[in-house]
């Protein structure tokens, strides 16, 4: 009898130990700015259970929902030294089983932890096609995606390993941060290498490596001096997230009957003039029928990407976010889950992207915004992504005759808006990135490339460029996405051109790669291009001309667009130029008289600097 009730109570035990599938955040940190930590509990009638903590831990809230699989439980972390604890689970007063969870010691200074800035230059990755450092992780059994490389839109095998292998190439080239498409688990059937509809937001993809490797990138790339940023992604996961088999709650995801796909308006966030079916058809509609999309009026969805947030910051130490499609979010949900990450980690910086043509409308989105107050709104975000330059790079240099309203007055013009900007050097720059047509497909010719990279490494801002464009690499969006997201080449052993190395290198590739190299590692410790205020001249000739300055050094940028020569008059320039005899222009490393006239070659840039 003995025996047959210790198998029981055995077997009794097992099965209530196998009943928790999911434990989210599966642990955290003491000493956070925000003591209170909600941990999600999944399995089998989890809620059915009473919930107890002891050992000297404050239980100070249990929710409930209409799923019986679900429990949420709130802990009180405030001055809870790191320690492991039990969370009980009981039925008529008997515990039935329990799980044990860890509070970690927090990084030496890990909330004061310093974000990318306009000091850095940005090199956006996308993992998949970059390189493939571990191929034996190509496919996984439990994943339905299997690697196939000469499909353009399949997975091709590329991974965090590959990044860390190339650290020093980028490293080399002049970039400080990286920017890496995500990486977190993506199950679609196809075209899951781009990892926007995610499946499992605590793990990353095992195709790409594993939650180790991507924290031995970060360490990696610290000790290169360089930063991590995540492309993390609050506006939908994908379909077959696992919680999408059984949501914890009805509103968790936005529903309707049948399926409604978002009218991509994101305007109606702030006009004043919108209908609420517009409002909401934007905002709650999904963004593809792969992508569900996330309720953030939900207070415990909300507070699951908050921690899920954080989490990742603490886990891998991250230096900075950039977030996908952020004007898309319910607009007060996300202006909560910026400012709980920045009020964890104040020196943090996140990028969001508002992919707008409007400036006004694109100042809205960044924190302090004077736009975004007029309404009471503010998203606390720190920058956002400056498009309405980006939509002006796509078009001014092919437009080579001198008109009030073609050419580089465009970019003239871009800039006279600046004042909408609360902080015009925490913006993004770029010319192009993994969504946009790659800008060697649109100039094909290495002299606009140059006039192109020159603007980027020279203006305010954040400069953010993409694999493989300093060498050249083409690609038509028109093709379609797998066309703009090539594999570097070199990337995979089998590879014939390999341009990581200078000796695999093409002269095409070599001539791309040398002028990027050269303006990028001009550029990192010019204190004046960093944070340096900026006088612009209205373009004459097609040649545009602006100064980076501060009370130490003075800079002169021209771009002259025109095909032809261009004789510029020195003295128009005299408030910036005057008492100013000599410069040193960077790109030919050569001193050059500053009296008189200065002639500059056809489609050509110079960056002078004042002596």
């Amino acid at each position: 009898m003995r025996s047959t009730f210790l198998i029981a109570l055995l077997f009794y035990s097992i099965s209530f130990f196998g009943q928790i599938e999911k434990v989210e955040p599966p642990f955290w940190w003491s000493g956070m700015h925000n003591p209170l930590l909600e941990i999600m509990v999944y399995g089998k009638d989890i809620g059915s259970y009473d919930v107890t903590i002891k050992e000297g831990v404050t239980l100070s809230g249990i929710i409930k929902t209409e799923n019986p699989n679900y429990v949420f439980i709130t802990v009180d972390t405030k001055k809870m030294p790191a320690k492991k604890f039990d969370i009980e689970f009981s039925k008529d007063g008997r515990v039935a089983f329990s799980q044990p969870y860890e509070l970690k010691e927090r990084r030496d200074n890990s909330a004061l932890r310093k974000g990318y800035d306009s000091s850095d230059v940005i090199y956006l990755i996308m993992p998949d096609r970059f390189a493939n450092g571990n191929p034996e992780n190509d496919s996984h059994p439990d994943l339905k995606e299997k690697a196939d490389r000469g499909f353009d839109g399949g997975r091709h095998g590329g991974d965090i390993q590959g990044i860390i292998d190339h650290l020093d190439y980028i490293k080399d080239l002049g970039a400080t941060a990286i920017w890496s498409t995500p990486l977190l688990e993506d199950n679609d059937e196809r075209y899951s290498y781009h990892t926007y509809a995610q499946s499992d937001v605590y793990r990353i993809d095992p195709r790409f490596g594993t939650n180790d490797d991507y924290k031995r990138l970060a360490d990696e790339m610290h000790e290169r001096d360089m930063k991590l940023i995540m492309d993390y992604v609050t506006n939908h996961w994908g379909i077959e997230h696992w919680m999408m088999k059984d949501l914890p709650t009805y509103n968790w995801i936005n529903q309707w009957p049948g399926y409604l796909n978002t009218s991509y308006r994101m305007t109606t966030q702030y006009d004043p003039n919108a209908s609420e079916a517009d409002y909401k058809h934007c905002m709650d509609g999904w963004f593809v029928r792969s992508m569900p999309d996330l309720n953030q009026k939900n207070p415990l969805m909300l507070n699951y990407l908050i921690q899920n947030a954080i989490w990742w910051i603490e886990f891998a130490d991250l230096d900075g976010f950039r977030v996908d499609t952020y004007s898309y979010n319910d607009k007060e949900g996300i202006a909560k889950w910026t400012k709980a990450i920045m009020d964890e980690y104040p020196n943090f910086n996140i990028v969001g992207e508002v992919w707008l043509h409007d400036q006004a409308q694109i100042a809205y989105w960044q924190k302090d915004s004077a736009i975004g107050a007029l309404q009471s709104y503010n998203t606390h975000c720190p920058s956002v992504m400056d498009f309405t330059l980006h939509d002006a790079i796509m078009e001014v240099f092919h437009e080579q005759e001198a008109r009030r309203d073609k050419g580089v007055v465009k970019i003239y013009e871009n800039m006279v808006n600046d004042f909408l900007y609360p902080d015009i050097n925490n913006i993004m720059v770029f010319a192009e990135n993994h969504d946009t047509p790659r800008i060697n497909e649109i100039y094909p010719n290495f002299e606009d490339y140059r006039l192109v990279m020159t603007l980027l490494a020279t203006i305010r801002g954040i400069p953010q460029i993409y694999y493989g464009t300093e060498i050249g690499m083409k690609g038509k969006k028109e093709v379609g996405d797998g066309d703009i997201r090539r594999d570097f080449p070199g990337g995979w052993p089998k590879d014939k051109n390999n341009a990581f190395t200078e000796s695999g290198r093409t002269d095409q590739q070599k001539a791309y790669f040398d002028f990027t190299k050269k303006v990028l590692n001009w550029r990192k410790d010019k204190e004046v291009i960093h944070t340096g205020k900026t006088m612009q001249f209205v373009p004459m000739d097609n040649v545009y001309v602006f100064f980076r300055y501060n009370d130490g050094k003075r800079v002169m940028v021209i771009l002259n667009n025109s095909s032809k020569p261009q004789e510029l008059e020195l003295s128009r320039f005299q408030e910036m130029l005057g008492g100013y005899g000599q410069g040193l222009e960077v790109i030919s490393n050569k001193k050059i008289s500053l009296e008189g006239t200065l002639e500059v070659p056809g489609k050509s840039p110079m960056i002078i600097e004042i002596l």
